[in-house]
C-alpha cells in the first residue's frame, strides 16, 4: 500500500508538546501512512526507514495546519430565516421574534416538512461549505424537529451527509432546543418525553454522540436542563451545553457539574461559572457569528477564561437564524475582532481545542503521530495569516485521513 511523504513545507502543528504558540516545525516532513501520521518533523532528522517507498509530495513552501474542527453547528434543517435577518435589521430582538413565533419554530416547521433525503442534500451541501474553510471535522446538532420522527431524521441525515461529504462528524441531541407548539402548557410532559423516551430510543439506534440543550430564558430551565443530562449520565452520553448567551442562568456551572465537554457561547458568563468550568475541564466555545448577527454588545469574558486557562474553541455556529456562518476561517477573524483572541488561540479554537469540545482530541486537532492525517495546506507566508484576512477562501488541499478532499 502506498504512503505519502508531505515535504518542503513548514507545519503549525498546534501541539502544545512543542515550543512556541504554533508548535511549528520548519522545513517540515509529514508523513502519512494507512490514514494516520507515522512521523513529523524537521525533514533532517526524518528516519530514511519512515520515507523508503513513500510516495513524495512536494508543499513548495506552504504551512501546513490541522485541518479543521467545527465543533458546533446546527446544520441540518428546511427553509430559510432570512425575512427574520430583515426584521432584526428594523430592530426587532431575537427574542421577540422567537416570541412571535418565528426563531426555532418556524424552522422546526419547515424541518418537520422535509424529507429525510432532502435534509441530507440540503446538509451535504453546507458540510461542503465548511470543507472549502477547512474543516474536517464538523459537529452536528438536532433540535430543528422537536418531536421524535422529526429529530430522528435529523440524526440520520447529519450522518449520511458527513458519510457522502467524508468528513468525521459526532451527532448531537438537541432534544430541549425549543418547546413545540403542541405542548404549550405542557413543558413537563415534553421534556420527559425527550429526556425518558426519545433520547434512550435514539441512543439505541446509535445516532446520538453527545447531548445538548439551551438554557436560557426563551429557552429551558436549569432544573429542566437537568433531567435531560440525568438521563444521558445513565446512558454513558457525555453533555454539552448552550449556557449563558443572552442572560446568566448557571448554566455554565450546572455542565460543569456534569462535566461537560463544553459550555457555548457565554456572553453573560459569571466568574463562580468560569471557575466550574476550569475544575471540570469544559471547554467554552466561542460563537461569534452569532454575536455579529444578533448584534450583540457583551462580549464573553475572554481575559477571565484565559486567566483561568479554560481550553476556548471557536465555531461558526452554522444555523438558519441566528449564525448564518458558513467559513470557519472567518469565524476565527471574528473571534480575534469582536472577542480579542489571538490569530494563535483562533486557531488553537478551532483545531486542538475545537477537538476537546467535541470530543474527538484522541483522533485529530494536532498534527502529531498516532493521530488522524487530517491536514490543510495554506499558501501563506506565516500561520497568523491563515486568521488575519477577512473573507480568506480557505486552503490549497484539505487531507482528510490521508486522502485529498475534492475541491
Amino acid at each position: 500500500m502506498t504512503f505519502t511523504l508531505f515535504h518542503n513545507c513548514c507545519a503549525a502543528t498546534m501541539d502544545p508538546a512543542r515550543t512556541g504558540v504554533w508548535g511549528a516545525v520548519e522545513d517540515a516532513a509529514i508523513v502519512c501512512r494507512q490514514g494516520r501520521i507515522d512521523w513529523i518533523g524537521p525533514m533532517a532528522d526524518l528516519p530514511a526507514a519512515r520515507a523508503e517507498g513513500a510516495q513524495r509530495a512536494d508543499l513548495a513552501g506552504r504551512w501546513v495546519t490541522p485541518a479543521l474542527v467545527d465543533c458546533h453547528t446546527h446544520l441540518v434543517f428546511a427553509g430559510d430565516r432570512s425575512g427574520e435577518f430583515e426584521q432584526r435589521l428594523s430592530g426587532a430582538s431575537y427574542e421577540a421574534i422567537a416570541r412571535a413565533g418565528g426563531g426555532i419554530r418556524a424552522t422546526m416547521t419547515a424541518t418537520r416538512a422535509a424529507s429525510i433525503e432532502t435534509l441530507t442534500a440540503a446538509a451535504e451541501a453546507r458540510i461542503r461549505l465548511l470543507m472549502r474553510g477547512g474543516a474536517a471535522s464538523v459537529e452536528i446538532k438536532s433540535g430543528y424537529g422537536l418531536d421524535p420522527d422529526s429529530e430522528r431524521a435529523m440524526l440520520i441525515a447529519a450522518g449520511e451527509a458527513a458519510r457522502r461529504a467524508g468528513v468525521r462528524v459526532r451527532r448531537t441531541f438537541l432534544g430541549l432546543h425549543a418547546l413545540p407548539p403542541e405542548y404549550e402548557g405542557r413543558r413537563e410532559a415534553y421534556v420527559h418525553l425527550m429526556a425518558h423516551e426519545v433520547l434512550p430510543a435514539l441512543h439505541a439506534e446509535g445516532l446520538v454522540d453527545a447531548v445538548d440543550a439551551f438554557c436560557e430564558t426563551i429557552g429551558f430551565t436549569a432544573a429542566e436542563t437537568q433531567t435531560l443530562f440525568e438521563a444521558a449520565a445513565r446512558l454513558g452520553l457525555p453533555v454539552r451545553l448552550h449556557a449563558e448567551q443572552l442572560s446568566d442562568q448557571g448554566g455554565a456551572a450546572l455542565a460543569a457539574r456534569y462535566g461537560a465537554l463544553s459550555a457555548d457561547h457565554l456572553e453573560y458568563l459569571s466568574e463562580a461559572g468560569a471557575r466550574a468550568m476550569a475544575e471540570a475541564g469544559t471547554a467554552a466555545v466561542l460563537l461569534p457569528g452569532a454575536f455579529y448577527a444578533l448584534k450583540e454588545t457583551r462580549r464573553p469574558p475572554v481575559e477571565l477564561l484565559r486567566s483561568l486557562n479554560v481550553p476556548m474553541a471557536v465555531a461558526t455556529d452554522l444555523n438558519p437564524g441566528s449564525s448564518p456562518l458558513v467559513s470557519p476561517v472567518l469565524a476565527m477573524n471574528m473571534a480575534c475582532i469582536l472577542f480579542g483572541l489571538t490569530p494563535a488561540e483562533a486557531l488553537a479554537g478551532m483545531t486542538r481545542e475545537g477537538a476537546r469540545a467535541m470530543g474527538v482530541a484522541d483522533e485529530t486537532g494536532v498534527l502529531r503521530e498516532g493521530l488522524a492525517a487530517d491536514l490543510a495546506v495554506w499558501e501563506v507566508s506565516r500561520p497568523a495569516e491563515i486568521v488575519y484576512w477577512i473573507g480568506h477562501p480557505g486552503p490549497e488541499r484539505l487531507i482528510i485521513a490521508g486522502q485529498e478532499a475534492p475541491a
